[in-house]
C-alpha cells in the first residue's frame, strides 16, 4: 500500500470475485468496493465473506457491529469494545428498509457515510460493509423469508411499530449468515431490541455471543441516537427529562416503593407535563420483558415518548438482590 508523505492513501478495489480463487481483481476505472487506509470496504456481500473466510481458517476471531449510520459516540463505543473482543472487527452500515413503517422517516433517516468511514477508520476497524438494498433483499422486500420473534416484539415497541421488530430480526439474521461473528455488539439503549436477538440467536442455534454495552449520554444524560438529530433547540432542552423521569422511578423503587403500575402512570405524568407525548413508560423483568413479579430479580424501566414529531426511547436497570441494588442507582 502506498505511504505517500506519512499519509496513508485511499486505493480503490472493485467488489469482482474471480470465480475460482474467490480473490478481488484489481479494475480500471473503481466501480465499487475500496479500502481506506488500512480499512477494507466491501459492497458486495460476497467479497466479505471470502475475507472472513480467511481471516477465520488464520484462526483470528470476529466482532461484528451492525448499524444504520449517521454515527455517534455510542457507536463507537460499541467498536472500542468490539476490538477487546475480537481480532478482526466488522461494521456494517444498512439502513434497513423493512424495520420502517409506511408512515415513518426511512426517506428522511440521515445519511452520511463519508463521515461515518471517516470515523470507523479513525477507530482502525478493519472491514466495513455498505451494501445496497438489492443486495441485501435481491428478492424484493415483499418475497423475502421474514424472521418473526414471538411475544417480546409484540410488546413496547412492538405495540406501538407493528412489524418493526420482524425487519429488525430479519436484517440481523440475513447480516449474522454474511459475517458469521463469533461475537456482536449492540446497544443497552435499545434494550428490547437487544433481548430480541438475544432469544433469536438462541432460538435458531446461532453460533454468535450477543454483548449488550452500557449506553452512551451527553453530559445532561440524555441517550445518544442518530434521532436527536430531529430535535430543535427547545426541544433538545426538554429531551434530558426522559432520563430523569427514569431514574427517579429506580430510585422510588430501591427506597422500597413497590406499586409499579402507581410509578408507571406517575412517570407519564411527568413527561405530558415536562412538554413529552408518552407512549409508554413501563416496569418489566429485565430478562423476559414481562410484569414483574416477587421471583423477578432485575428489573428494566423503559419508556418512549415524542417530542414533537421525533419519538425518543430510553432505559435505566436496577438490580432487586440487597447487595447490588444500590449500586445500580449509579448505573444507566
Amino acid at each position: 500500500m502506498c505511504n505517500c508523505f506519512g499519509v496513508r492513501s485511499l486505493h480503490i478495489l472493485t467488489d469482482v470475485m474471480d470465480a475460482t480463487s474467490l480473490q478481488p481483481v484489481s479494475e480500471s476505472p473503481p466501480r465499487v468496493g475500496g479500502v481506506l487506509g488500512d480499512m477494507k470496504i466491501f459492497a458486495k456481500t460476497a467479497m466479505l465473506r471470502a475475507a472472513i473466510a480467511a481471516d477465520k481458517r488464520a484462526g483470528k476471531r470476529i466482532a461484528f457491529v451492525p448499524t444504520m449510520g449517521n454515527l455517534h459516540e455510542g457507536h463507537l463505543q460499541l467498536v472500542r469494545r468490539a476490538q477487546r473482543e475480537a481480532d478482526i472487527v466488522v461494521v456494517s452500515i444498512f439502513v434497513n428498509p423493512l424495520q420502517f413503517g409506511p408512515t415513518e422517516d426511512l426517506d428522511k433517516y440521515p445519511r452520511t457515510l463519508a463521515a461515518d468511514k471517516e470515523k470507523l477508520f479513525g477507530e482502525g476497524v478493519q472491514y466495513l460493509l455498505t451494501p445496497t438494498v438489492e443486495e441485501i433483499y435481491p428478492n424484493g422486500l415483499q418475497a423475502e423469508t421474514k424472521i418473526s420473534v414471538p411475544e417480546l416484539s409484540d410488546t413496547l415497541c412492538g405495540a406501538s411499530r407493528p412489524g418493526h421488530f420482524t425487519g429488525v430480526a430479519t436484517v440481523v439474521t440475513k447480516l449474522f449468515q454474511i459475517v458469521q461473528p463469533d461475537v456482536a455488539l449492540f446497544g443497552e439503549k435499545d434494550f428490547q431490541q437487544l433481548a430480541i436477538i438475544r432469544k433469536m440467536t438462541v432460538d435458531l442455534c446461532m453460533p454468535v455471543q450477543v454483548l449488550g454495552v452500557q449506553t452512551a449520554r451527553t453530559v445532561d444524560g440524555l441517550a445518544l441516537s442518530s434521532r436527536n438529530g430531529y430535535l430543535n433547540d427547545a426541544e433538545r432542552a426538554l429531551a434530558p427529562a426522559l432520563h430523569m423521569a427514569l431514574q427517579e422511578c429506580r430510585e422510588a423503587i430501591a427506597c422500597g416503593f413497590d406499586s409499579y403500575t402507581d410509578l408507571e402512570q406517575h412517570g407519564r405524568d411527568a413527561l405530558a407535563k415536562a412538554g413529552f407525548r408518552p407512549d409508554y413508560f413501563s416496569v418489566r423483568d429485565a430478562y423476559t420483558l414481562a410484569a414483574a413479579t416477587v421471583e423477578t430479580e432485575k428489573l428494566v424501566i423503559l419508556a418512549a415518548a415524542y417530542l414533537g414529531r421525533t419519538r425518543l426511547i430510553d432505559n435505566v436497570t436496577l438490580n432487586l438482590n440487597p447487595s447490588q441494588d444500590w449500586g445500580m442507582l449509579a448505573a444507566g
